[in-house]
């Protein structure tokens, strides 16, 4: 499907998107979905690290003698 786009789709959309949000929201907008782009990828990071670490013992238990 995005093969399929043009230059003339792509000012379209450009367009279409200025005049729904004005030029005056479009910064502020940019920098929520930057944040959020941001928080995102700290919690997938934090997802994999989770799988990568061998299980800790709970509390309360105590590691076997060697």
């Amino acid at each position: 499907m995005i093969r399929n786009l043009s230059a003339w789709h792509i000012i379209v959309l450009v367009l279409v998107v200025l005049l729904l949000f004005g030029a005056n929201r479009l910064p502020g907008l940019a920098k929520s979905v930057g944040q959020s782009m941001k928080i995102f990828k700290t919690e997938v990071k934090d997802l994999r690290d989770d799988d990568k670490r061998p299980d800790e013992p709970t509390e309360g238990t105590t590691p076997p003698k060697v």
